[in-house]
């Protein structure tokens, strides 16, 4: 019989480890070249099958296991935020404008234990286990470029399963939910073209300021009179710039936002509303303008038999009272491309407790003990399927 909790305890002060060195160098999107490194060093010396460079910084192992089977993929994430460092902890990050403000750091300590944990008993098992660490996660997205390279191909992988960790829900708990966890997210830049001018002499000129203004508040007005309130959206402007000084009125303006949605046919949508709002604004005001829509990361949505397998798992590593059933959240993630490609489930491991900083705070940080649990449960999942 295979003691799989034992095995996790064993491995405990390595995992914790791991996820200090990684702390230690974080890399933003696309960046992770020493990050990478460590990972593939890691899994090299576990006996598994490396390899590198996959959309520019990824890495995937695979670990063939005694019989043939079903392959399981366990994802994680590696890069970091531009994000000072504000934790003071002795393992704070060594690069100046860079953290791992997200748990990334965590996340791939998880996954690197799970490793080398099934290591120790893959004679037990059959199919493979993908490890996939993937670059970009924060944007612009690592996954889809990973997936074009074929990283869900030869063998290909029927389940996979992924881990954030989550201020959200207390400490010590287990997020799962069947069905939609997380949002669409998408990304549009408008530039609005007027005329500047004196600003006494308003007549004379066509404020871009103004017409920014204008966009805004028609924006607002999407979620508020065009979507069915029981079906949540959310768009925001995050960036308006304007004007230099006090007495010139601006001809340029900039915006730059984001929209959200569950809902795969409003995500589809969303192109066609905001450039007839910026068109209808701009023409009416007589100005012109450019915009960009960069459409990202598709709602995530988990498969129900294999979030029952995790539900399942989870409750044996931290017992099911401890297994909750988290909010749907507004945030995006790109685990939900993989999710599109084979049966799998995302789910949040706890890390919420008093006075934590939330995620991409400077001072953000989690209680290690925690990461244990995450590294059992994708053992046990392994466990589970492939046995």
């Amino acid at each position: 019989m295979i003691d799989i909790k034992k095995l996790v305890q064993q491995h405990k002060d390595l995992i914790i480890n791991t996820r200090r060195d990684l702390h230690r160098i974080p890399e933003p999107a696309y960046t992770e070249e020493k990050t990478s490194a460590y990972v593939a060093k890691y899994l090299k010396r576990e006996g598994l099958k490396v390899q590198t460079g996959i959309a520019r910084t990824g890495v995937v192992a695979l670990m063939k296991l005694a019989g043939p089977g079903k392959t399981l993929m366990i994802r994680s994430d590696m890069d970091a935020l531009p994000v000072s460092e504000e934790t003071g902890l002795p393992f704070a990050s060594t690069h100046k404008g860079a953290m791992h403000a997200c748990g990334h750091d965590a996340h791939m300590a998880m996954v690197l234990g799970a490793a080398t944990i099934l290591s120790k008993v893959k004679d037990k098992l059959n199919g493979n286990i993908k490890f996939l660490f993937q670059p970009a996660e924060e944007g612009p997205g690592g996954a889809k470029p990973m997936i074009e390279a074929g990283v869900m191909d030869n063998p290909r992988v029927d389940y996979s399963i992924g881990c954030h960790v989550w201020p959200a829900i207390p400490e010590g708990t287990m997020g799962v939910k069947a069905g939609r966890l997380m949002a669409a997210m998408d990304r549009f830049d408008i530039k609005i073209m007027g005329k500047g001018g004196h600003g006494a002499m308003p007549h004379l000129c066509i404020d871009a300021l103004e017409v920014g203004t204008q966009v805004v508040n028609a924006m607002q007005r999407i979620a508020s009179r065009q979507m069915n309130p029981l079906n949540p959206t959310v768009v925001t402007i995050g960036s308006f710039h304007a004007g230099t000084t006090f007495n010139v009125i601006p001809g340029e303006a900039e915006l730059c936002g984001t929209t959200r949605t569950f809902d795969r046919d409003i995500w589809n949508s969303w192109p066609e509303r905001i450039e007839k709002i910026v068109r209808g604004v701009c023409q009416s005001m007589g100005a012109d303008y450019e915009l960009k829509y960069a459409q990202g990361y598709p709602p995530l949505f988990n498969d129900e038999s294999m979030t029952e397998v995790v539900r399942r798992c989870a409750g044996d590593v931290v017992g099911k009272g401890q297994v909750i059933e988290p909010e749907p959240t507004m945030g995006g993630e790109d685990m939900a491309f993989y999710l599109e490609k084979s049966k799998g489930c995302f789910f949040f491991l706890g890390v919420g407790r008093e006075g934590c900083a939330p995620l991409h705070n400077p001072k953000f940080d989690l209680n290690e003990e925690v990461l244990s649990i995450g590294a059992e449960t994708y053992c046990r999942v392994a466990l589970e399927l492939l046995r």
